[in-house]
């Protein structure tokens, strides 16, 4: 009888050609979408609010794609970001392997986004709508899930922008209430007190 053979299988293994992260990534997929949107954003008013010096900061545009990404996915918590840039392939690809913790993410939105963000995520939803990325004719309890369909991607509101922009803006209302949510929620401390031990 035969010996079954086994594919090599060593995590500590070092390769001579590590595997591109773009490699991983196929062409069509709505990180790649995210990535060019943003790339091609004004985002002067985020620029604007660094000051010189210092130490080095993660670069903005990466920082706002990430996080734009991440609600387009239904992430909202800082700490769900972080994990995600730990582990999602297309998190890493869209941060180029940075790794931000939750507590930098954090800092940025309210920071440096805190008076942009409504209108840089309405922009950019608008663009992917224009792109045909994502369709408007069905709808959701929470108005914000994304959906694979066809190699195509569904944000669930129903008929077209034009006809509903005030439901468009509710719908962004929305998951802009759930962004805050998760930064209330990031923004509690990990543990409760310890309990004072009566002697």
């Amino acid at each position: 009888m035969s010996k079954p053979i086994f594919k090599s299988y060593n995590q500590g293994q070092i390769s001579l050609f590590p595997a591109s992260l773009d490699e991983k990534i196929p062409q069509d997929s709505p990180v790649r979408t995210i990535n060019q949107i943003v790339d091609n954003l004004d985002i002067t008013n985020v620029f604007d609010t660094y000051k010189g010096g210092g130490t080095s900061a993660y670069h903005p545009r990466m920082m706002l794609k990430v996080i734009l990404y991440s609600y387009l996915n239904n992430i909202y918590s800082c700490r769900k970001i972080e994990q995600a840039l730990l582990d999602r392939v297309s998190f890493m690809w869209l941060a180029s392997n940075q790794t931000p913790d939750h507590n930098t993410i954090n800092r940025f939105r309210s920071s440096h986004l805190k008076n942009t963000i409504h209108q840089i995520f309405t922009q950019v939803v608008v663009m992917l709508v224009d792109m045909g990325y994502l369709s408007l004719d069905v709808i959701y309890v929470d108005g914000t899930k994304l959906e694979s369909r066809a190699n195509r991607y569904t944000f669930v509101w129903r008929k077209s922008v034009e006809k509903n922009k005030a439901k468009l803006e509710a719908k962004i209302r929305k998951v802009l209430e759930m962004v805050e949510e998760g930064i209330a929620q990031d923004n509690q401390p990990d543990d409760e007190p310890p309990t004072p031990i009566n002697s």
